[in-house]
């Protein structure tokens, strides 16, 4: 696995800049949400909601717990508490062979609650980057 792209994963949680966010992705990025029926493909939708998601997730609660590794990828397992609810989930990362971005993007979270909360404001944060 590319251990650069997961650095730049790692260094973009910290700092949400989204410049280099979007220079992590791949142009064919594919994201898979929780809550969306379809993935999502290209770049500018996997940017959009990565970047929405680091807004309502991310901050000083936000943290990695775990993390698994393949070849051409990484299952990085997260937790954070956001209005009163524990947030539990898993980032499945899969990078390209060629210069270590990212192609595949799907997050899971339990519980149902979290899910719910989630759902509601990645809504409004999405809603806030499209006015």
């Amino acid at each position: 696995m590319p251990t650069n792209a997961l650095d730049g994963w790692h260094s973009y949680m910290k700092t949400q800049d989204h410049a280099a966010l979007w220079d992590l992705l791949h142009p064919d990025a594919v994201f898979e949400s929780p809550v969306v029926h379809t993935p999502q493909r290209g770049r500018e939708i996997t940017f959009k909601y990565l970047a929405s998601a680091g807004e309502v997730l991310g901050g000083p609660g936000f943290r990695y717990t775990g993390d698994w590794r393949s070849d051409t990828g990484v299952v990085l397992e997260f937790e954070n508490e956001v209005e009163g609810i524990k947030i539990n989930g898993v980032d499945i990362i899969t990078f390209s062979d060629d210069g270590g971005l990212i192609v595949h993007f799907k997050v899971m979270v339990r519980p149902l609650k979290a899910i719910n909360l989630l759902h509601r404001l990645m809504g409004e944060q999405l809603a806030k980057a499209a006015g």
